[in-house]
């Protein structure tokens, strides 16, 4: 593989940095400034806070979060394996296989362990 084969993705990330940084910057600059009492003033959900900051949240938050996270990682190892799906031969597919059962087992130990509930 050659460096020219990737120039098409370095020149997207040129201009998608490039294109943000210039939209950032133009509003920045081009949007009104009008700050008032209210507009910095500290709110949660439209009202003031009423308790510490640092208040403890339930760990099912958490769980989610990290389930939301092992899923989607587990679909950004799928697709490569999809599209070397004629190379990789039938060790390939097994390997993937194994992979699914592997986190769909680990779906099925937290769903039972209640993770997903939120009552």
């Amino acid at each position: 593989m050659s460096i020219a084969e990737y120039l098409p993705v370095l020149l997207f990330i040129i201009v998608a940095t490039g294109l943000g940084c210039l939209l950032l910057s133009l509003g920045s600059i081009l949007g009104p400034r009008k700050p008032d009492g209210e507009k910095n003033s500290p709110y949660e959900c439209g009202f003031e806070a009423f308790e510490d900051a640092r208040m403890r949240f339930d760990v099912r938050y958490y769980l989610v979060a990290i389930l939301f996270i092992l899923f989607d990682l587990e679909l950004a190892f799928l697709f490569p394996w999809a599209i070397a799906n004629n190379h990789v031969g039938i060790v390939g597919f097994g390997t993937a296989i194994l992979f699914l059962v592997i986190l769909t087992a680990g779906f099925i130990y937290e769903w039972k362990k209640g993770a997903l509930d939120w009552d």
